[in-house]
């Protein structure tokens, strides 16, 4: 089991001269999920190799314009590629129409078939699940219907411990489903073999929560427990919290104690106003409260394992 998120953008609102809005490439338990799609995401991925093909579904945590006006120039793309599996794309009521509307007005779709999950709901729910990853929402508060998204991988069915189970000439390949399984193994003597001497233990299941623009949310803590990877928007640092409040974005501090609270393993920070030259500002206002903070730098690949 493995986890590595390459962050593609990481900036607020326009797009400038070394710094793109938001998007992420996310690679959970060999699966492939591109998070948000701001303008400049094709060249990103380009130059951070991130593969096209791998990726069959998008998720937009919003309608604002830096976090989707990269995602139909990428459809384009994939039509100029000759794409042929299906694409999925999960986001706000509202994304259908106007990536459709845009498609069919530039006549730049080609074959491929695009499947919508038009997202409404207000509390969290599942909307993805495979029998590697789960995917639910986060529901966030901005200005508009936002979503953040967890992502979890699902525990390997445990490992036969050859070395223990030879010790015993009365278990065979006729019981191993079982031992996966997690049962205990009776011998012909009655005695009772535990499962946990018969098996190794699995890694431990990774998970990453994707918690887009919103403002300070505590409610959401319960949903993100304890996960690996956390990254929350940081737009403003702690002096302007009072802006921060009225455009409902988060501060570096609030990210932080968001982090602290729900346990998370490691908290990413980014989203930066463009009013900030040293970002480096907001890993130490953060690191006041959660130690293990870093900042989200373009092409930056975090990794776990």
């Amino acid at each position: 089991m493995s986890l590595n998120l390459t962050i593609l953008g990481c900036h607020s609102a326009t797009p400038r001269v070394n710094a793109y809005p938001t998007s992420q490439y996310l690679e959970i338990n060999n699966r492939h999920f591109l998070i948000d799609c701001g303008e400049g995401t094709q060249r990103q991925m380009r130059k951070y190799k991130v593969g096209l093909s791998k990726i069959d579904h998008i998720f937009i945590s919003h309608l604002h314009g830096d976090h989707f006006y990269g995602l139909v120039g990428l459809l384009s793309t994939y039509g100029i590629l000759s794409r042929e599996k299906d694409l999925h794309i999960y986001g706000p009521k509202g994304i259908k129409e106007v990536t459709l509307l845009q498609l069919k007005i530039s006549k730049s779709h080609a074959k491929y078939k695009i499947v919508f999950h038009e997202l409404s709901s207000t509390k969290s729910e599942l909307i993805f699940e495979d029998e590697k990853v789960s995917v639910k929402t986060i529901p966030l508060n901005h200005r508009i219907y936002t979503n953040g998204y967890l992502f979890n991988e699902k525990e390997k069915p445990k490992k036969l411990h050859m070395g223990n189970i030879g010790n015993y000439e009365e278990i065979g390949r006729a019981d191993y489903l079982n031992i996966k399984a997690g049962k205990d193994i009776t011998l012909s003597t009655g005695e009772i073999i535990p499962n946990n001497e018969l098996t190794l233990p699995p890694k431990k299941a990774l998970s990453f929560a994707f918690c887009s623009d919103t403002m300070y949310k505590p409610d959401i803590v319960p949903i993100i427990k304890d996960v690996d990877l956390l990254y929350h928007e940081a737009t403003f640092l702690a002096d302007r919290e009072d802006l921060a409040k009225k455009t409902k974005h988060a501060t570096s501090k609030q990210a932080a104690e968001i982090a602290k609270a729900a346990k998370a393993k490691k908290l990413i920070i980014g989203h930066y106003s463009g009013r900030y030259k040293d970002i480096s500002l907001f890993q130490e206002e953060a690191q006041e409260i959660f130690e293990n903070t870093e900042l989200a730098i373009p092409g930056k690949l975090f990794t776990m394992q």
